[in-house]
């Protein structure tokens, strides 16, 4: 992705790591004038990027803004595919929406659409996800694996390992737990949700599309009377601001690791993982289908991501969609 000139003098300023970085040399190396400079400088200013001058020495940046942009993100990035390519928005209604037309028009591997508000965010089933400005992260990665739309089936157990493994890399005390088959939740209560789309011809993926929506900075005034008792933020469980440029990277990295290993190894290679990571094997579960409700416990997973479900007269159900409430 070609840098802006902005994100350019940014990268600057914050390698520079506190020093001050001269208006002239950034105009001189960039070769544009110092008016240039300093209407980029303006523009960083909106953003929420904060900068002292220096007297005869430049520009200092002293603030830096909780902000998903590309620059921000790629500052924290170790992949080499994933998150290579940013969309970025300000308001978006929602990112499966546009990273669907990316895709058909050939968008690569690992490119991802990110928003700081998403309108119409939509969670399975089409339910809606509130989504408040700046305070979440809502975001769509295209994934293009060498499988077939079958094996792809288990794909969202994947990224849930992902999601779950950068949150406690970053979050030492919070300790997030897999919902079968794609919420994660911490002490009980919902911070993300994943929701994997396809776009396939008959025995190939041409790609996926993998929206997740994570509750990062909410505080509990954020959420509604209503879903307070089932939500939470990563913010109220780890006791402090969460940078969201670092864990979206971290995500990506993760991600792309797994991803590499799904692709080769299938799914049984991240199987044990799921399971470790899950707070729904060995409960007794409610199973919600379109056509009927039943109780069991969750045994396992299969080697396809498959939820396995015991009933009380010992023989085994496998679920392949439903909705699954845990009973106490």
């Amino acid at each position: 992705m070609s840098m802006s000139m902005k994100d350019e003098i940014l990268k600057r300023l914050l390698a520079a790591n506190g020093e001050a970085v001269s208006g002239q040399e950034l105009a001189d190396t960039l070769g544009v004038s110092r008016t240039a400079i300093w209407k980029h400088m303006q523009t960083l200013q909106e953003e929420g990027y904060i900068f002292e001058t220096v007297k005869k020495k430049g520009y200092v940046l002293t603030g830096v803004p909780n902000s998903l942009s590309p620059t921000q993100i790629e500052l924290f990035l170790n992949t080499k595919r994933f998150g290579r390519e940013i969309h970025h928005f300000d308001v978006v209604d929602s990112t499966q929406t546009i990273a669907h037309k990316l895709a058909q028009e050939g968008a690569p591997d690992g490119t991802i659409v990110i928003g700081e508000e998403q309108t119409a965010g939509r969670g399975r089933m089409a339910r809606p996800w509130e989504s408040a400005h700046g305070t979440g992260i809502w975001m769509t990665i295209i994934v293009r694996p060498d499988v077939s739309p079958q094996q792809a089936s288990s794909f969202t157990l994947v990224v849930a390992v992902a999601v779950t493994m950068a949150i406690k890399t970053l979050y030492k005390n919070v300790e997030p737990a897999i919902k079968w088959p794609n919420d994660l939740l911490i002490n009980g209560k919902k911070c993300t949700g994943i929701l994997t789309e396809m776009q396939a011809e008959a025995d190939l993926v041409q790609a996926l599309l993998v929206g997740v929506g994570i509750n990062a900075n909410q505080v509990e005034t954020d959420f509604s009377a209503d879903i307070s008792d089932i939500a939470t933020s990563l913010r109220l469980e780890a006791g402090e601001e969460i940078n969201r440029a670092a864990l979206v990277a971290t995500i990506l990295q993760y991600l792309e690791q797994f991803t590499d290993l799904f692709v080769h190894e299938g799914f049984a290679s991240i199987k044990r993982l799921w399971e470790e990571l899950s707070c729904t094997i060995g409960q007794r579960i409610e199973v919600t289908t379109i056509r009927e409700r039943f109780e069991g416990v969750a045994s396992g997973i299969t080697e396809d991501g498959v939820l396995e479900l015991t009933l009380n007269d010992g023989t085994v159900r496998t679920i392949y969609s439903g909705d699954i409430k845990i009973l106490s």
